[in-house]
Order: structure tokens, then sequence, then C-alpha cells
């Protein structure tokens, strides 16, 4: 691993001057298209290392590292690091900036597996196996499929602290009220919190909205695969209409169940039938679907 003394793109270092003179130096150019926005702020990325709290040898999935901020943060932290990258240009600049860290753990901090490739498109089991958690940098344009993967399919990190725009972090850790689907979704799987709003001129080149940390620990799973399915069809449902009452917009979407069942389970979970679908918590949404039973006649 480079010497955190002499590395440009250590905490001590960082900022938005030290970021555009280290991509000159190596010929790179941030890519729209990957959301490529590299923090440039050490108290940032100070923050997201504390809040992932590692152990030495800890298991760590890092999607998108970039020019290897976060990444040799981890590294020093002592982090067994998988991190994976669709850009081969940064690909070649990882490989370049982490020598030691690559070589089978001649590093005198952690360990770095680079794997080219697009997350979306790799076998989740490959990448991680459990005990692990994930710390990233999230390209922005794959959080929610990003967030879907890895909470959804086994297996699962038990920890993760990412870096998402603040209006996709607060919407995840919404309360009732102003849940949506993602938030549902992602609270049902684990226990969130935002730890830190990131002003955009903590990037370069900086993007055109803030940012925030989202933290969170993995809940054990509440349902089995197939009640977990019936679940999300029944939350899917009510969020196509997320405005309309719930005793209008279920029986609407899922016209197989019927009025009088949609109503009967509504009264039997004690929810008022003219309720929204984003005041409902979690657990409501849990009380309805076993109430509801199977969405199939």
């Amino acid at each position: 691993m480079s010497d955190p003394v002499s590395d440009p793109l250590d905490a001590r270092h960082l900022g938005p001057e030290a970021i555009r003179r280290h991509l000159r130096r190596h010929g790179l150019f941030p890519t729209k298209r990957w959301s490529q926005n590299f923090l440039a702020d050490g108290e940032v990325l100070e923050a997201i290392v504390a809040a992932a709290a590692l152990m030495p040898g800890r298991a760590v999935l890092e999607i998108g590292p970039g020019l290897g901020v976060l990444t040799g943060a981890l590294l020093a932290a002592g982090a067994d690091l998988t991190a994976v990258e669709v850009d081969r240009a940064l690909v070649a600049h990882l490989r370049e900036r982490f020598p030691d860290a690559l070589a089978d753990g001649r590093a005198a901090a952690g360990r770095l597996r680079l794997v080219e490739g697009d997350f979306l498109d790799l076998p989740l089991e490959s990448l991680a196996a459990p005990p692990w958690d994930l710390v990233a940098n999230l390209p922005y344009h794959i959080t929610s499929p990003v967030l879907h993967r890895v909470l959804g399919q086994e297996p699962r990190p038990e920890r993760f602290v990412l870096m998402l725009q603040r209006e996709v972090a607060e919407r995840v850790a919404a309360r009732p009220g102003d849940m949506s689907y993602l938030s549902v979704f992602v609270q049902y799987h684990a226990d969130v919190r935002v730890a830190r709003i990131v002003p955009r001129h903590a990037f370069e080149p900086a993007p055109e909205v803030d940012s925030a940390v989202l933290a969170g620990e993995t809940r054990p799973r509440r349902l089995d695969e197939p009640a977990e399915e019936e679940l999300w069809r029944l939350v899917q449902a009510g969020f196509r209409e997320r405005r309309k009452m719930l005793h209008n917009v279920l029986p609407r979407q899922l016209p197989q169940i019927g009025r009088e069942r949609f109503e009967a389970a509504l009264a039997s979970c004690g929810i008022a039938a003219d309720r929204r679908p984003q005041t409902l918590s979690v657990e409501e949404w849990l009380a309805l679907a076993v109430a509801v039973g199977p969405l199939e006649p």
C-alpha cells in the first residue's frame, strides 16, 4: 500500500485541488456515465471509516473505488478488502496505487482484491462471504439496484456505510408519514440512520446535489422467501398510487383480492381504511401482508 505520509489522497492532504492535480498527473478524467465524483474532504473520509467501525481483518466490499480515496483508508484500517470497479482506466490506476496490498498481503495494513466489472453483473457470492460489510461511496445512478441486491439476496452484509444522494438517504431512513417503497424495503432488512450530511463541495467535480452518509445494521429475515415476495407485491401495489387511500388503491391494483377482503384485513390489523401507503410502518405492512394472505386467488 502507498505510504500514507506521501499519499496525496490521504485524508490529511485531500481537497478539490489535490484531486484535480492527481487526475491531471495520471491522465484521468471523471466520467458522468459512471457518476464519478471523487471524495475530496478528509473529515468526511474519516467519518465514513469511523462509522464502519472496522476490526483488522474484517471482510469489506467496496463498490466503485474510483481513485482509491476510501480504498486507502479502509486498507489502513486493516480491511480484507474486495473492490469492484467498472472503469478500466481506474482499475489500472488502482493497481499502480496499491501494489503491496494486492500482492498476497505484503502490505503493512490490509489486503486488496481488485475486481474489474459491473457489480450488478457479477455473482454476489463470488465477491463476499459471511461475515462481511459494505462500505462505499456508491455511484449514485445504481443506488437502488445495489440496495435491492445486497439486502434482498444472500449473502447479506452485516453492516453497511454508504455515501448516497442526500434525498435518497433521507428517503431510505424516512419515518411513517414519508415512507416510500424503497424505505419500506430497506427498513425491513436493516436498522438505518443518516450519519452525516455531506455538502456537494466535498467532491471533485462537485455534483449538483448534496450527499449523505447512510449507516445500517442488517436484521435477521422475518419472513421466508415466498412470503417476502408476497409482501413486496403488496407494498409495490400500495405505492403505485401513494397518495390514494389504502381501501381504494389496493383493490384497484390487486383486483383478484377484492375490496371486502382488503377492508377486513385492514380492520383486523387496526389500520384505518383511509390511511395512505406512505403512513404505514414496516411492522404494519408485515401485519397487513399476513392478514391479507396469498395474493393469488
